[in-house]
Parts: structure tokens; C-alpha cells; sequence
């Protein structure tokens, strides 16, 4: 089972030091290019994408999200944190399972 993290150059800078490999991607071809790479990859079991480049490709992370089982896909805040409107893993695992899950994060 393999990782993968397609990021700004910090982010997998950090990842590459956990034995993590990945892939900087500034624009959105060069994100497309390497998450279209990973999903070739028979072993390649979490891509790892920061929320700034997975918004260059949004499409094509939902697309990828609805239609396979699996790379699983897994956002984590860019450089710059969390932003308001992002939703905690806690509300996405509501949303998808349809119960709560410990405490209420409000409507």
C-alpha cells in the first residue's frame, strides 16, 4: 500500500521526511499530470492533496472520488491553515455515513 502527496514544495518536503513521496505541483496541469501518474500506480492506495491544489483540479478530484473505489483521496489544509468554510473530518464523515458522531459542531 502506497502514499502519495501532491502538494506545494513544503508540504511534501514534510511528507518526503515521513518516507512519503510526492509530487510539487504549482499549476493546475502539473497537478493533473501527477494525480493522473498515481492513478496508473496498481499500488498507489492515498493520494494526499492540499486544499489550494485540489482546488486547480476540483473536478477531477470529485469525478475521481465518485467514480473509484479507490486511490482514496485525502485533502489536508494548505500552508495557510483552515480556512472558515472548510469542514472539519468530523462534519465529513457525518455527511457520508449520516450519523453524528460525538459532539454537535452546530448546524
Amino acid at each position: 500500500m502506497k502514499f502519495f502527496c501532491i502538494a506545494d514544495e513544503d508540504t511534501v518536503r514534510g511528507f518526503r521526511l515521513a518516507g512519503i513521496d510526492g509530487k510539487v505541483a504549482p499549476t493546475c496541469e502539473e497537478a493533473s499530470e501527477a494525480l493522473e501518474r498515481e492513478l496508473k500506480e496498481p499500488d498507489c492506495a492515498i493520494v494526499i492533496l492540499t486544499s489550494p491544489v485540489a482546488d486547480l483540479i476540483r473536478e477531477k478530484v470529485e469525478a475521481i472520488r465518485l467514480e473509484r473505489d479507490y486511490p482514496l483521496i485525502v485533502e489536508i489544509p494548505g500552508p495557510g491553515g483552515q480556512t472558515a468554510e472548510s469542514r472539519s473530518l468530523r462534519k465529513f464523515v457525518q455527511e457520508a455515513v449520516g450519523i453524528r458522531l460525538g459532539q454537535s459542531e452546530g448546524p
